[in-house]
């Protein structure tokens, strides 16, 4: 008797490496079939023709198991998922170490999209919701935000660099300026984008604005946040939040040996990234219940940072 049919799909930016397999009452997992499909809306739809035709038992469930690859992976997610199809998104990571446990010495799209299959229909995994096009647009907004800001932090350096070199060079010295102050147009353009975006939509204002009387939370601060969770929704409890920002404690110890407590930071970076400084700036200037745990913190192990981060992950999360 089988009990699930499950779709691996090793997704690149122009093909689809796509392996379908079933497993049954034992245990037992076999494969079916296995193609591959342009990564376009036509490839989707003969993808979908070849899915339905190799799913036999139409009352047994099928899962589509896909590994997060940039963006690649997206419009199939999308597609699938609009037409009822149960989608789990899996972490780079996750689908690695799960392959290297089958013992598997060679890797190629086949041998990937194979193993998600067989990860699909053996374990249960966690369905995927697609982001509001709201927040999806308000990440993109954010995003960019951050990378501008770490442009501009290179060219600052090189200006500083230029300015205090052996010969100064006045014209490449301008051309630094002009290019810092570009930098500074845009991310002031970009902060109006997400204020023209937020204030659209009078739930999400509230939200945002419930979110920004958190101490040292500011509009940027907020606006990350709320884009990189979809506004919270797909988060049932303070732990898988803090799991999904990478950090959830991490022990090393294994009988007489133990090493160090640490955040595993396998979670969403822009996040960790955007609350330190407002981890920063509420422990300077002294805020309440922020300080005291800082202080309760360092006296403990003596570590600025570590005691910063206690601060990003139970302040505000």
């Amino acid at each position: 008797m089988n009990l699930k049919y499950s779709v691996g799909l090793d997704i690149a930016s122009k093909k689809i490496d796509i392996c379908i397999s079933v497993i049954n009452s034992n245990q037992s997992v076999k494969v079916v079939s296995s193609k591959s499909f342009l990564n376009t809306l036509n490839g989707f739809k003969d993808m979908e023709s070849w899915i339905i035709k190799n799913h036999k038992e139409k009352d047994v469930q099928l899962v589509l198991c896909m590994e997060a690859t940039g963006v690649y992976h997206e419009n199939c997610a999308l597609y699938f998922h609009e037409r009822n199809y149960k989608i789990s998104i899996i972490l780079a990571n996750k689908a690695k170490h799960y392959l290297i446990s089958l013992g598997l010495k060679s890797k190629n799209d086949s041998i990937d999209a194979k193993g998600l299959s067989k990860m699909g229909a053996e374990q249960c995994l966690e369905l995927w919701q697609p982001m509001g096009r709201f927040f999806y647009v308000l990440r993109q907004y954010t995003r960019q935000y951050e990378n501008l800001q770490e442009q501009k932090t290179v060219f600052n350096n090189q200006l500083h660099a230029l300015e205090h070199s052996m010969f100064k060079n006045k014209a490449m010295i301008k051309q630094q300026k002009d290019t810092l102050k570009l930098f500074d147009k845009q991310l002031k353009e970009l902060e109006k984008l997400m204020n023209t975006l937020i204030d659209s939509d009078q739930v999400i204002k509230q939200r945002f604005a419930n979110v920004c009387k958190i101490k040292g939370i500011g509009m940027l601060t907020a606006a990350t946040i709320l884009a990189e969770t979809n506004g919270f929704e797909l988060f049932k409890n303070y732990k898988q939040l803090v799991s999904y920002a990478g950090f959830d404690v991490v022990e090393r110890e294994s009988g007489m040996s133990k090493g160090k407590t640490k955040i595993s930071k396998k979670g969403n970076s822009h996040i960790r990234r955007v609350l330190f400084m407002p981890a920063f700036t509420a422990v300077k200037h002294k805020e309440k219940p922020v300080v005291d745990l800082y202080n309760r913190t360092i006296e403990k192990h003596g570590i600025k940072m570590k005691s910063y981060v206690a601060v990003q992950k139970s302040c505000w999360f």
